[in-house]
């Protein structure tokens, strides 16, 4: 989950990183009286979740309110590199000695988070890192001691900064590693951090990460997703209805839906599937505990994809209940009204609730795994058919 610029800024603040004075306005009247509220020069930032917004034309500077009106107007409810803008953010124009760059990054292959530094801000990292890899420096982190002074100075040293703004950079270094690890980010940078004309840091843009599978853990982040601002080619329909569920969901290229309880399991169940000479149409884990709402949610999910010609659920009935499963599957089938086989395989948890149940809904039921992926396999093959 990405965070929108003003959004990273806030959690900068409060953990006292220096941040331009400004607020987010959603009208171009509001972004007039910010303007001059501030007084001055202003920047106009369109608030979505795109790298190059200046050079797109969605970061501009206002000299007076009326050009702040102007602007706002031209940028809300426009289209930015795909991304719908339903923000601005009007904050007070920086007077720029030096752009730098300093971010905090998860690094999987290390198993560590990293300090990247850089004396070139202001440019997409990740581009600078290929074409000249010698600009970035990456300092990583031990799990267990986290981010010390010596990999702050060592960066100090990188950024050739003035023995004076040592300590401030201290400060900020500490305080973006402290929001990285209370939130769980697994991006926290700031580019560019500017030493200004006055001789001060600041963190003129903001940009935030979060860890999908640990934000259950943060109710008050999940609240600010903006999901107007963030690139539609970046989540498909099916895979926004299945996180705002609560379920897992990946999809393939395959024709066989597959609908489990547990990751393991799900992984198994395509095994088998390719065992048969099937293809997978998808993962998809309803969790533990699923109740039968979720499981219409996802079955309908599955069912959305118009190459599924034959789904397999496979549930291992232990903290979710097999009869709770059933009850989810006869919902979704008599709501939806598919015409494509579903074979089921339900062990564990009141196995024989919910067998009595789908066989009442005229809905057979595999004894194993190996024989419910034969079948869905074999249907596929067929070309599907009615339920």
């Amino acid at each position: 989950m990405n965070l929108d610029e003003y959004q990273a800024k806030g959690l900068f603040a409060a953990r006292g990183i220096p941040v331009p004075d400004g607020r987010v306005a959603a009208s171009p009247m509001e972004a007039r009286e910010i303007a001059q509220e501030l007084g001055g020069r202003v920047a106009v930032k369109a608030q979505v979740q795109v790298g190059g917004r200046g050079k797109a034309g969605g970061i501009v500077l206002a000299d007076t309110p009326d050009d702040a009106l102007r602007e706002a107007s031209r940028l809300l409810g426009s289209s930015l590199k795909g991304a719908l803008v339903r923000r601005v953010l009007v904050e007070r124009a920086a007077h720029i000695a030096r752009e730098l760059y300093v971010g905090l990054i998860a690094d999987r292959a290390a198993r560590r988070m990293a300090l990247l530094v850089s004396a070139e801000g202001g440019v997409e990292i990740e581009e600078a890192a290929r074409a000249q890899p010698e600009r970035v420096r990456t300092l990583h982190l031990d799990p267990f001691l986290g981010l010390r002074s010596y990999h702050l100075v060592q960066a100090a040293g990188v950024l050739d900064l003035p023995k004076e703004l040592w300590s401030p950079f201290q400060a900020i270094g500490q305080a973006l590693y402290h929001v990285a690890a209370e939130t769980e980010a697994t991006l926290a940078e700031i580019n560019p951090l500017v030493i200004t004309d006055e001789g001060q840091l600041l963190a003129l843009d903001a940009k935030m990460t979060l860890d999908d599978s640990a934000l259950f853990r943060h109710p008050d982040l999940i609240a600010m997703r903006d999901t107007a601002g963030e690139l539609p080619a970046d989540e498909l329909p099916a895979e926004r209805q299945a996180r705002e569920a609560g379920i897992s969901y990946v999809p393939m290229d395959g024709d066989i839906g597959c609908m489990v309880n547990g990751a393991g399991l799900a992984m198994a169940a395509m095994d088998v599937v390719k065992l048969y000479g099937g293809e997978p149409a998808n993962f998809l884990d309803i969790g533990g505990g699923a109740r039968a709402e979720r499981v219409s949610i996802a079955l309908e999910i599955i069912l959305s994809d118009p190459k599924v010609k034959a789904v397999l659920v496979n549930i291992f009935g232990g903290i979710t209940r097999c009869d709770e499963v059933a009850r989810g599957i006869v919902a979704a089938l008599e709501e939806l009204q598919p015409r494509m086989p579903i074979v089921v395989r339900l062990v564990g948890t009141n196995e024989a609730e919910g067998r009595a149940i789908l066989e009442q809904a005229h809905l057979p039921t595999a004894a194993s795994l190996a024989e419910a992926a034969r079948l869905a396999v074999a249907a596929a093959r067929a070309g599907g058919g009615a339920a």
